[in-house]
């Protein structure tokens, strides 16, 4: 059986399993309530920086067994559309198995996507969410995806195909849907009050779950997503499942942790509630 190796502990992340769980309760929020969520968009950069965004967001989230992975590509290693479809990924002081059957299914659905674990051997993206899954979750099953594109027509092929496959494998029960978890960071290095600029246009894109002026967005106005593949994903499965917004739960900068606004990032966190008996 496969063992991914934790790629950036000890660097985006304390390597400790002691200090990394209490790093996790720092970026919590205590006064999320969760609730069960279709899909949740968190950023992937070190917990330093993103840890409180995406822990805003992580306190909203009634995570169910299974949490679908999907995060951008910043290796370049491996397939355009990369699905881990076995074994398990380890980080200090747990391991996490992969749900080979739900994986093996969207493989079966999505030809597109090719089983491979070389696109995610080095990859953090995915790797930054596991802390916040396992804190809230520890008999949690993963899919991890990673995408190497961002072309409009095959991420809404993909984000059928995800939501087809979602309906199939919860059934009728509600409470079996796994969560769909996009990451993305926002504009990249970058003045302050640039990076905050260009965000607001995309930020109003995604709560409105319009990916095509999300698109049209980032293109006119170089806004440096990294994950809008993901992203985009993420929408289109949320508007297949009848949903009209996203909620935005926390926006920051780079800036408001190191105190240099000269050159930040821009973090975003949403949520799309699921909607009992939508499956």
């Amino acid at each position: 059986m496969s063992r991914r190796l934790p790629a950036v502990a000890g660097q985006f992340y304390s390597a400790s399993p002691q200090a990394l769980r209490a790093e996790v309760e720092r970026c919590q929020d205590p006064d999320g309530r969760p609730e069960p969520m279709l899909i949740g968009i968190s950023p992937h950069a070190g917990l330093m920086y993103s840890g409180p965004v995406a822990g805003a967001v992580y306190a909203r989230l009634a995570l169910p067994e299974t949490v679908v992975l999907i995060g951008p590509n910043h290796t370049g290693l491996g397939p355009s559309v990369s699905l881990y479809p076995d074994g398990t990924w380890l980080m200090p002081g747990c391991e996490i198995p992969v749900d080979r059957s739900l994986a093996q299914l969207i493989l079966s659905r999505f030809p597109e996507t090719e089983p491979d674990e070389s696109a995610h051997r080095y990859e953090h993206c995915l790797e930054v969410q596991l802390p916040f899954l396992t804190h809230a979750r520890q008999d949690l099953h993963i899919v991890p995806i990673v995408l190497g594109t961002t072309n409009p027509e095959l991420c809404r092929r993909l984000g059928r195909a995800l939501a087809s496959v979602l309906r199939e494998r919860a059934g009728d029960d509600p409470s079996a849907q796994a969560l769909i978890l996009a990451t993305t960071d926002m504009t990249h290095y970058e003045p302050d009050h640039v990076v905050r600029e260009r965000d607001a246009h995309a930020i109003r894109a995604i709560e409105a779950l319009d990916s095509e002026a999300l698109y049209a967005e980032v293109r006119a106005r170089d806004i440096t997503m990294c994950g809008l593949g993901p992203t985009l994903v993420a929408m289109e499965i949320a508007r297949d499942f009848g949903a009209t917004r996203a909620s935005l739960i926390r926006y920051a900068t780079s800036g408001d942790v190191g105190g240099d606004r000269e050159r930040v990032v821009g973090y975003a966190g949403f949520v799309v509630p699921r909607r009992e008996g939508t499956v």
